[in-house]
This record gives C-alpha cells, structure tokens and sequence, in this order.
C-alpha cells in the first residue's frame, strides 16, 4: 500500500468514527471490528436530534456484514448506554448473540434497562469498577390501552428479556427477577441500580476489567478459533 492509499485509508476510518463510532483494530492478520452503542437505543420512532442515539437500522447491516466478512475476525462492543426501545435493543442483542465469530463487550458508564441484554449478548463480558448498571421491569411509556391484553404483551416481552439474559450469562431467572422487582432500591420506582463488582458478583457479567483485559481476551479468542478450525 503506497502513502497515498494509506492517507486514504486514514481518512476514512476517521470518517467512520466520526459518523457511526466504528473502527478496526489490527495485530498482526486478526482484524477486530468494534462496535459503540452509545445514548439511547432508537426503535422506530425518530429521537430529537440532541438526544446522542444508537439507531438499530445503522447497527443490524453492519452485524451482518461483520459475520459475511472474511477480514473480520472478532467484534469488540463498547457500551455506554441508557437503555431505549425495548424490541430494537433485543434485535440488536439477538444479532450479536448469533454471531459465530468471537465476540467480547465492555461496559462503560452504564448499561441500563435494554443496555443489559446487550452487554451480556456478546460470548464474553467486561465492566469496569464504576459503571453501572440498572435492572427495572419493562416500563409502559406513552399511550397505552388500559385492557388484558395489554398487561399481557407487557409480561410476554419482560419475559423475553429475562429469558435472553439468563441464557447468555450465569444470573438465575429467580435473581433477576429479584432484582427487577426490589421496591427499596430506586426512589419511587422498582429496580436495581449495581456497579461494577456487584454485577460479576451477580453473574450478569463475566469480569471486571477495562479496554486491555477487554481487547487481550478477544485476541486470545481468535486465536483459540483459527485452531479449533485448522485441527
């Protein structure tokens, strides 16, 4: 590659990070594409434009161009996020969750509400000492049509959630249902808020750590698949 080709290069990456928060890591052949899911998570009705948003339509063809590219060899989420449309953050949670390639995230700041299916939808999980985490029930917002069947629907995706995060992480449905439904914790509201060691301690997360620990076992992950599929 000449120094033109490489100023090219540059630039467009800094365009992509500018734009939609992605880059790619390189050492040695193995590519690590990362991903931020940052703000809040936007469904499918539009943010005011001050509100710093993840918008899913952006996020799930990336996914899918990550799994179809021979390039990239892992993917690395770093999350700092308040939560947002409940059926757009499980899309993206599945999507990464389905993903065959090593995947690792890291959660910075805070992973709330939708923002847990997401940290723990990656095959590892990071957090650092002082992000947080908030774990509440599926919250009614907007107009919503006093009847059964609404209370229904609302069980139904509280239930989806809790299904998603316990079979990608080593919480029990028992406590997390404690967690979402403790009345002494947040003022005038159900919910949890833990930081950082409570949410390993709990099983939601895997460990502690930072972008190292977070990159190194991404790394160590390629590595062990490239030899599972030359064996």
């Amino acid at each position: 590659m000449n120094e033109n080709q490489n100023m090219d290069k540059k630039q467009e990456d800094n365009q992509e990070i500018k734009e939609f928060g992605q880059t790619t890591l390189q050492k040695n052949q193995d590519k690590i594409h990362c991903l931020t899911i940052i703000g809040q998570i936007e469904g499918h009705v539009s943010l005011p434009q001050q509100n710093k948003t993840t918008k899913y339509e952006h996020v799930l063809p990336q996914l899918a161009s990550i799994e179809e590219n021979d390039n990239i060899d892992g993917l690395l989420i770093l999350l700092n996020t308040v939560g947002g449309d409940v059926e757009a953050g499980l899309a993206i949670a599945e999507m990464i969750a389905s993903l065959s390639k090593p995947t690792v995230s890291l959660v910075l700041g805070g992973g709330h509400s939708i923002g847990v299916p997401l940290a723990v939808s990656a095959k590892y999980s990071y957090i650092v000492p002082s992000a947080t985490m908030t774990i509440h029930p599926v919250r009614m917002s907007g107009t919503v049509i006093g009847v059964v069947q609404t209370f229904e629907y609302f069980e139904k995706m509280q239930a989806r959630i809790i299904d998603f995060i316990t079979h990608n992480s080593n919480i029990s449905t028992e406590c997390l249902k404690k967690l979402m439904l403790d009345t002494g914790q947040l003022a005038k509201d159900v919910g949890t808020i833990i930081v950082g060691e409570e949410a390993v301690k709990e099983g939601i997360i895997d460990d502690i750590g930072g972008i190292d620990k977070a990159i190194k076992k991404l790394y160590r992950m390629i590595e062990e698949r490239k030899k599972r599929s030359d064996a």
